[in-house]
């Protein structure tokens, strides 16, 4: 079962955040089933489309996703996902 991880940034707005494994096998479904376990965090990766917003990086098994329109990208079952808030600063 692939294994969500996140960046120490995303507790900040979810603070319940663990690592967490989740039965899926795309991306789409994946974070559905992540809201399920931390309600509101989809829609703070993913825009009304579906798409991935502009300040959030997901990689998959070190390996930073290709599509970040339809979230296409493929991974297996003992997959790591780690889901990024990308940082800008001055």
């Amino acid at each position: 079962m692939p294994t969500v991880k996140f960046t120490y940034a995303l507790k900040r707005f979810f603070p319940q955040l663990q690592d967490t494994p989740v039965k899926s096998d795309t991306l789409p479904s994946l974070l559905q089933a992540i809201d399920r376990h931390y309600p509101g965090i989809q829609s703070y990766i993913v825009d009304e489309r579906g798409s991935l917003r502009k300040h959030v990086n997901i990689f998959i098994d070190g390996e930073l996703i290709r599509d970040r329109e339809t979230l296409g990208d493929t991974f297996g079952e003992n997959s790591e996902i780690f889901i990024m808030q990308a940082l800008s600063g001055g």
